[in-house]
């Protein structure tokens, strides 16, 4: 009879314990088996989706494409005649080695542009994080970058070229530009003020600004007032500039009108 209940109480024993234990652990690892196939297909799409291959296969732009732009130098400034002597003044602008340093795509940034750098940069001259970016995108180190949104259709492999070919005369581009600094200037110059009476009691004053603010109410001078102040040294953009004439020989760009400083061309 003892035989028989320790044989009993061993055999409740093994099927309370464990069995279960047997039960959690096939649940355990077939837990950890949809993980690692989850984890799997994950690193699956994600190689899928940054593996994706940019060529630059030709193609028929349409009405609602968006190309890169390029960056260029300033070199001078001159003036030319047409076949009716109407004179027409120009800025010479240098591409100074443009390539596609990066891509971005829809699928792993969530949208289309092309990281455009120009110039050359020694490595002791640039941060590390400038350096490995670089070095992650198999590309010469550049002294500038820029960024230009653009069309799914209009993207480019890395360490493309853009010379002035991608540009041709009569089109019409916008340049983003720094203005000169002009330093602190008057109301005058700065605002195109008409300035103090220079006749009668007007004293040295004649180029002033004249009253700020009121008397009493509100006896204050209201923020955004136009005051003399530095001036220049502004991002702006000339929208619709005519390009005059492309010489792919010097890598060189005429567009019309005067413009300052290094440009950054978006056709």
């Amino acid at each position: 009879m003892a035989a028989a209940s320790k044989g009993l109480v061993s055999r409740f024993t093994h099927l309370l314990f464990f069995r279960p234990t047997s039960l959690s652990l096939s649940q355990a690892s077939l837990q950890q088996t949809t993980q690692f196939r989850t984890f799997i297909l994950e690193a699956e799409k994600h190689d899928s989706i940054s593996s994706r291959v940019i060529q630059a296969t030709p193609g028929v732009m349409t009405r609602h494409s968006k190309r890169t732009g390029a960056i260029a130098v300033k070199c001078g400034m001159t003036a030319l005649w047409d076949k009716w002597g109407a004179r027409i003044p120009v800025t010479i602008l240098w591409l100074d080695d443009n390539i596609v340093s990066q891509v971005k795509t829809p699928e792993k940034e969530g949208f289309s542009a092309l990281q455009i750098g120009c110039g050359q940069k020694k490595e002791k001259h640039l941060r590390k994080p400038e350096v490995g970016h670089f070095r992650a995108q198999g590309v010469p180190m550049k002294r500038k970058l820029r960024e230009f949104p653009v069309t799914e259709d209009a993207l480019l492999p890395v360490g493309t070229s853009i010379s002035v070919r991608h540009f041709v005369p009569g089109q019409y581009v916008d340049v983003t530009s720094i203005t000169k600094g002009k330093g602190f200037q008057g109301g005058m110059k700065r605002w195109g003020f008409k300035g103090m009476p220079a006749s009668h009691g007007a004293s040295l004053s004649h180029r002033s600004i004249g009253s700020t603010g009121q008397r009493d109410a509100p006896g204050k001078v209201f923020k955004g007032k136009k005051m003399p102040g530095h001036m220049g040294v502004e991002q702006r953009t000339v929208k619709n500039v005519w390009v005059y004439k492309v010489d792919p020989a010097r890598n060189l760009l005429w567009v019309k009108g005067f413009q300052v400083q290094p440009e950054i061309l978006s056709s």
